[in-house]
């Protein structure tokens, strides 16, 4: 088992933050958190392009080898792995374990589950060691069958994949029937006012993701900052100092 599959415990899951950029990740990693996410929406908004989009692929693969650098596992999110070509989702992964990449998140977007194994058994046997977690779509594309879901998740895990991610499910009884249908991991997205983290561990639940959470909350507290001096008001948040900041990046050469 590797470093990073061991913080996948049942009963009490792994909290991944999902981090957009350098800085970010810098920053939480300093604060403890053994392992960080990075979020597919967030790069794909940094960097102009459509979320999950091939045209974000390498400023994905770009941060992912930053990332590595920090004292912290790092988990990355390739969307639909960037092409329907097994071989090359594969490759993909071949290189981000080969940079020290700790796991990758897989998504099927509802497609076909067969070429989504087939993405998962190639990400497997090109790198053996990375933790692949394979997310089905049915309760966040609209879709919200459970029997679907499980379906999905036992076929990515016959696959190879070490773990599932169904985000959106939330109701109790139908997570705790997935967590013993499936047998490996189960991974859900935190959503705010409808799930706890006491309450998802209590069900067996073995991560928690953040997902695009706190890149949008970032969003809101930059416009509430900027709002607030305009107006006059307090600064909603007490900021890291400047010279905090820069010394969590890199010395320059």
């Amino acid at each position: 088992m590797t470093a990073f599959a061991a913080l996948h415990v049942p009963g009490s899951p792994l909290l991944l933050p999902n981090v957009w950029e350098f800085g970010t990740a810098a920053f939480l990693a300093a604060q403890g958190f053994p392992a960080l996410g990075t979020t597919s929406l967030g790069v794909s908004a940094a960097e102009g392009e459509p979320d999950g989009a091939p045209s974000s692929k390498d400023a994905t693969v770009r941060l992912a080898r930053r990332l590595t650098g920090l004292d912290a596992l790092i988990s990355v999110d390739l969307a639909d792995g960037f092409s329907e070509d097994p071989g090359e989702v594969g490759a993909l992964a071949a290189e981000l374990a080969e940079a020290g990449v700790a796991g990758i998140n897989l998504e099927d977007a509802l497609g076909d589950p067969v070429r989504h194994a087939a993405k998962i058994a190639a990400a497997k046997e090109r790198a053996p060691g990375l933790f692949v977690n394979a997310r089905t779509d049915t309760h966040w594309l609209g879709e919200p069958d459970l029997g679907t879901a499980i379906e999905r998740s036992l076929s990515y895990v016959d696959a190879g994949a070490d773990g599932v991610f169904v985000p959106g499910l939330a109701e109790p009884s139908d997570v705790e029937r997935l967590v013993k249908a499936v047998g490996v991991p189960v991974n859900l997205l935190f959503l705010p006012g409808k799930v706890t983290v006491a309450a998802l561990a209590g069900l067996g639940v073995a991560r928690i993701s953040l997902g695009s959470l706190p890149y949008r909350m970032a969003l809101a507290a930059t416009l509430r900052t900027v709002t607030a001096i305009r107006d006059g008001g307090e600064l909603p948040l007490t900021p890291p100092s400047y010279a905090d900041v820069a010394a969590l990046l890199p010395e320059s050469h």
